[in-house]
């Protein structure tokens, strides 16, 4: 592994140095082969699991790592706390893969940091687990996310309602910059780390805007546009396949677009825009439908820290409503983000009901688009199941069987849709390979998730984990063992909650 630790240079206002806390008895339980050849960790260390307990448990460090507890500020449900930072994770460093990519590496409860306040720094078994398990599915769903390396069992007792058994999770991200971390200094006027920390993040994620013959005000507008990109591809990518991440939080909002931290996210069972599952979201603040506000409302949470590198320029240019010339494009810049969004969200949908619209002429996305719209009302005031319907519009395309059930479920809406995809065999042909690849056959079921983790936490076996891991890893494709994942709640998830675990 090639470690090179360029967030250290940065300075160690932006961290404290911390040791990972040791653990009595280290088990590795789950490991990712395809992440550990990413990271080019040696086949011989692979094979070690013993020695990768250690590593990965924090109990021994890793050649050329430094680890580090980050430090950041968050908007949480829209309140400010300005000294968060990670209180149970560790940062053990950056590694360069072969095609020279950096990725840092975190264990998460891994023991108390400066950051801590009162919590004990771990992390239990059931949520390190689920972070793994979900964002591998994420992973495979074609959704921009962070990876898990590891679960590792400490063989010691942690205390949250009940007694529990402990765990440490290994994260690869493409960093863990996050909003809170620009609010972290902007908080404290802090312009001089302020200014250092953009330059650092563009360098990172966004070198195209350094190749520009731009000066520093343009580059900071371009690096703002450039993460509200990322921002709208990740929230379209999470309504697309139903998922809700719970604590939209400006700390867990990934500069690099990444979806980070699991705690409370959930899958969409039946549909209904205001679907909450998240203990601690009792205003709906992170409902489904309303991540793309929360989503803008986090960017102008960005733009605010960024104005403070620019507040100085253009003064003397003041429009008709008071506003600095830098402070109209930044206003700009936040409110194209809804249009923006609109566009991205309609084209993801359509693709969902089999058109390409940039294929299609105005006339046409205008009634694709109101058929989106009918749609999704109709599937919320019959309760139907947003995964599932989707799947069977796309077979029906190709049976009749199929078909003529969503004749007497969605009425004329089915027979309008069909008649807008076209009579002809190729015309279904090409309408059900768009959706192929954008509906999937299985998702990871909030109920069949909490159900293999309280049996593989009570049992230790771990056999049905990976075959959920092996079918949720080609989720558009029918498996042997497909089949016993896809079932629905038979409540309808109508107690199901989520809780921040990790």
């Amino acid at each position: 592994m090639r470690f090179s630790n360029s967030y250290h240079q940065l300075g160690e206002d932006f961290f404290q140095p911390d040791l990972p806390t040791s653990v009595v008895a280290p088990k590795l339980i789950l490991w990712n082969s395809d992440i550990a050849a990413l990271l080019t960790i040696p086949k011989s260390l692979q094979d070690d699991h013993e020695q990768l307990a250690q590593y990965f448990s924090g109990n021994q460090l890793l050649q050329g790592s430094e680890p580090i507890a980050l430090a950041y500020s968050g908007h949480q449900f829209a309140h400010f706390t300005p000294n968060l930072g990670d209180g149970r994770a560790h940062l053990l460093g950056e590694v360069i893969t072969e095609n020279d990519h950096r990725l840092d590496v975190q264990l998460k409860g891994s023991g108390r940091t400066a950051f801590s306040r009162r919590g004990d720094g771990r992390c239990a078994y059931a949520p390190a687990v689920r972070e793994y398990l979900m964002s591998e599915a994420m992973q495979a769903l074609g959704v921009p996310t962070s990876r898990c390396l590891a679960v590792v069992t400490t063989g010691e007792k942690i205390y949250r309602e009940t007694e529990k058994q402990g765990a440490v999770v290994t994260r690869v991200a493409s960093s863990h910059i996050r909003v809170g971390t620009f609010q972290y200094f902007a908080a404290r006027g802090d312009v001089t780390s302020l200014q250092k920390l953009t330059d650092y993040a563009i360098t990172r994620h966004f070198p195209h805007i350094n190749s520009a013959n731009i000066d520093n005000e343009e580059r900071i507008l371009q690096f703002l546009k450039a993460v509200i990109a990322k921002q709208i591809k990740l929230v379209v990518e999470w309504l697309r396949v139903g998922f809700i991440h719970g604590v939209m939080n400006t700390d867990n909002t990934a500069i690099s677009g990444e979806t980070i931290d699991f705690g409370p996210c959930a899958m969409m069972g039946i549909y209904h825009p205001d679907t909450v599952y998240s203990s601690i979201d009792t205003q709906g603040r992170y409902a489904f439908a309303n991540q793309s506000h929360i989503a803008q409302w986090n960017m102008a949470r960005l733009a605010e820290c960024l104005l403070m590198l620019l507040q100085d320029k253009n003064e003397a240019d003041i429009d008709d409503d008071g506003d600095s010339e830098v402070l109209t494009a930044v206003k700009k810049i936040i409110m194209e983000f809804t249009g923006q969004f609109d566009q991205a969200y309609q084209t993801m949908m359509a693709a969902k009901l089999g058109f390409a619209l940039e294929q299609q002429s105005e006339k046409q996305n205008s009634t694709v688009v109101m058929q989106i719209t009918e749609l999704l009302t109709l599937m919320a005031d019959e309760k139907l199941d947003y995964t599932q319907t989707f799947h069977l519009l796309t077979q029906s395309l190709s049976d009749e069987l199929i078909a003529e059930q969503l004749k007497v479920t969605l009425g004329a809406w089915y027979i309008n849709w069909r008649n807008e995809i076209g009579n002809e065999t190729q015309q279904s042909i090409a309408a059900q390979q768009i959706m192929q690849g954008n509906n999937p056959v299985v998702i990871p079921r909030n109920h069949i998730v909490e159900q293999l983790l309280a049996e593989s936490e009570l049992s230790g076996d771990l056999i049905h984990i990976e075959e959920f891991l092996k079918v949720i890893g080609s989720p558009y494709q029918v498996l042997a063992e497909t089949h016993k994942y896809q079932n629905l709640p038979s409540d309808g998830d109508k107690r199901y909650q989520t809780f921040c675990g990790t």
